[in-house]
């Protein structure tokens, strides 16, 4: 079993009234990690310093697309968090044609050389919009041939959103997938996700499809829910644990 995390975007709303709060709730709650989408205004090394503290792991971090102009004030922050794996993402807009593509891409593999360097590897999250096909091919896999240097966070959920088969994907790409996004919800257009375990995700094959030599963690994230998203927070946990999906520390 691969330990389980949190991505804090999950819990945004309270986060941007008691951020460490949250990150309190969250080690209490059990889950092992968490996954950083900004510091609500906080000081990286007060934050290292918090999630030392409640013996947190930091998973990765959902950041700005690292570029030459960039790139060194955000691997100072990730360096100070003790994170190696930098996330980002595109757009619907940036992927409208083949040519489009390959620019995303050729994005993509700058920052992977750019971080690279400092100990770090870039990655990127896919939504629904990456498995639309141009000329008969996903999004995602031309990415994924286009930007070779770099791993990909797959969004389970998203993934199967976007019509495409979330195990085959899994397996096809499983040498390059140290995270999956565990996100679960009806599929059905303008409904909200659910707790992990209570919408139409079959969790059971879709981790098991990943290679454990790979993979390194589990991290649970729901966008918004038609419960309470703490409650949901709680119960994805409780899901993955009791079903020896994940490895929590409760």
């Amino acid at each position: 079993m691969k330990p389980i995390g949190l991505q804090l975007y999950s819990l945004r709303e309270m986060a941007a009234k008691d951020f460490i709060g949250v990150l309190e709730k969250v080690a209490d709650i059990g889950y092992k990690g968490v996954e950083f989408a900004g510091l609500h205004g906080h000081d990286p090394k007060e934050i290292k310093k918090i999630i030392d503290s409640l013996g947190l792991k930091v998973t990765s971090s959902h950041c700005a697309l690292p570029t030459k102009e960039n790139a060194q004030e955000v691997i100072d922050t990730e360096s100070i968090l003790g994170n190696t794996k930098l996330i980002s993402g595109f757009g619907p807009q940036d992927f409208a044609t083949a040519d489009d593509v390959k620019r995303a891409a050729e994005k993509f593999a700058v920052a992977g050389d750019l971080v690279k360097p400092h100990g770090m590897k870039f990655g990127f999250h896919n939504h629904w919009w990456e498995f639309a096909q141009i000329d008969g091919k996903y999004v995602y896999d031309m990415l994924m041939e286009g930007a070779p240097n770099v791993f990909s966070e797959l969004d389970v959920y998203w993934t199967a959103y976007g019509k495409a088969d979330t195990v085959e994907i899994v397996k096809k790409h499983s040498a390059r997938l140290p995270l999956l996004h565990i996100k679960d919800g009806p599929l059905v257009e303008g409904k909200p996700h659910t707790a992990v375990g209570k919408g139409a995700m079959d969790m059971h094959a879709i981790i098991g499809a990943a290679d454990p030599n790979v993979l390194e963690w589990l991290i649970v994230e729901l966008d918004d829910c038609a419960t309470d998203m703490l409650d949901a927070v709680v119960d994805s946990y409780k899901y993955l644990v009791s079903e020896k999906l994940a490895e929590g520390n409760k």
